[in-house]
């Protein structure tokens, strides 16, 4: 068989709370406790596959980046470099074969239900291998890392007041926008950053930008601490006017969301 007739057959698909890629962490052991679940096919008995992986703290997952639809030889990472690096020296989505490979908690298996945390897999994408992790072969914590640097030591804490929270609860029900995953994963690097970030100020304020939507924080450098005070609309009292045209269609939701928080 020549190398280009290879055919990979996937095995389930993850469903998660991340949607989109700006709502990805760097990696999955930023995600937190959020869980996720990888749904195994019926009728290929992957129920006997799953035989025994109980009892294994973390598993990899070989998946596929399925919002790619290209792939990039030289790309910009988020953190520790402005410069230009090679895909093969990264962890970038933009590959030539769109495969993905994390490292993460098994909570537990049931039937073809593998239920997991600190992932950073996005929702939908297509499941092409499990294995368990071994620490004594899959752990070299003293080996060279090349050009990335750790970057922990630089986390902010990322917390919300009560009424922001209420607000991006809010939003999740009634449009699945997901406000706190996005928050925290811009702001707990570099939360002032404007270069690489739709950020800019009001008052004493910052202001992060998430489509139509605005998250009103402010930032102790000294306590490394990121306070999100609210969500309020991207849109004007003109632009909201019953004519005005509505590009996004996503007028009427923030019309309701303002009656709410007045």
């Amino acid at each position: 068989m020549k190398a280009e007739d290879m055919i990979v057959h996937p095995i389930g698909v993850v469903h998660s709370d991340l949607v989109y890629r700006y709502e990805t962490p760097r990696q999955g052991i930023l995600a937190g406790a959020n869980e996720s679940v990888i749904e195994l096919l019926p009728n290929r008995n992957f129920d006997q596959a799953l035989k025994h992986l109980n009892g294994f703290e973390r598993i990899w997952v070989l998946y596929r980046f399925h919002l790619n639809s290209n792939w990039k030889p030289l790309v910009s990472p988020p953190r520790h470099t402005r410069k230009k690096i090679g895909v093969f020296a990264t962890r970038a989505p933009y590959r030539p074969n769109q495969i993905g490979l994390s490292c993460v908690k098994l909570i537990k298996v049931a039937k073809l239900k593998i239920f997991i945390a600190e992932s950073d897999i996005l929702d939908g994408s297509p499941v092409l291998d499990i294995k368990p992790y071994l620490p004594y072969s899959d752990s070299f914590p003293e080996a060279a890392t090349g050009w990335v640097t750790s970057g922990v030591e630089h986390i902010f804490e990322v917390v919300f007041e009560p009424e922001a929270e209420g607000q991006c609860e809010w939003l999740k029900h009634a449009a699945n926008i997901n406000l706190q995953n996005f928050a925290r994963l811009q702001l707990e690097f570099d939360p002032t950053d404007a270069t690489r970030k739709r950020i800019s100020t009001d008052g004493n304020a910052f202001v992060l930008a998430y489509r139509t939507w605005r998250i009103v924080y402010d930032v102790d450098t000294d306590a490394k601490r990121v306070t999100i005070r609210g969500i309020r609309s991207g849109y004007t009292a003109v632009e909201l006017a019953d004519d005005a045209v509505d590009k996004y269609n996503d007028k009427p939701l923030h019309r309701r969301f303002i009656g709410l928080s007045v």
